[in-house]
């Protein structure tokens, strides 16, 4: 298991401040991680963040990773399976929702007016139970 995560009980949040580019992502998409104990390497825990999209960003390749990720799209649009110029895909709108297992390729992504998704990753061994 995960090292916890902590007690929170309804925190203020700025949704002006706090967001940084992740690694491996282009500038123009920001996540602010609300609370994490995810070790990728390890493979344990869990992450519950926000990640936007600027109007006009995208990326070039698709994701993939080894934890679950459910994905709520709660503002603006996103488009997914545009090419590297950030041409084509198709096009969703708030509010909307994906859950994917892990190793299932994703994206790329890109967002015409920009959009704001909460997201929680984590791992599952199904086969533990």
């Amino acid at each position: 298991m995960g090292k916890g995560k902590p007690h929170l009980e309804f925190e203020s949040l700025s949704m002006d401040e706090g967001w940084e580019v992740p690694p491996g992502y282009p500038e123009g998409m920001e996540q602010k991680v609300l609370t994490t104990d995810l070790d990728e390497d390890g493979k344990t825990g869990s992450r519950t963040r926000f990640l936007r999209i600027k109007p006009g960003v995208y990326s070039t390749v698709p994701f993939v990773h080894e934890h679950w990720e459910e994905v709520f799209l709660f503002e603006g649009d996103m488009i997914v399976g545009n090419d590297e110029n950030g041409e084509g895909g198709e096009q969703f709108h708030a509010p909307t929702y994906a859950c994917r297992p892990p190793g299932v390729h994703h994206g790329p992504f890109k967002s015409e007016g920009g959009c704001i998704m909460y997201e929680n990753h984590y791992f599952y061994d199904a086969d533990s139970e």
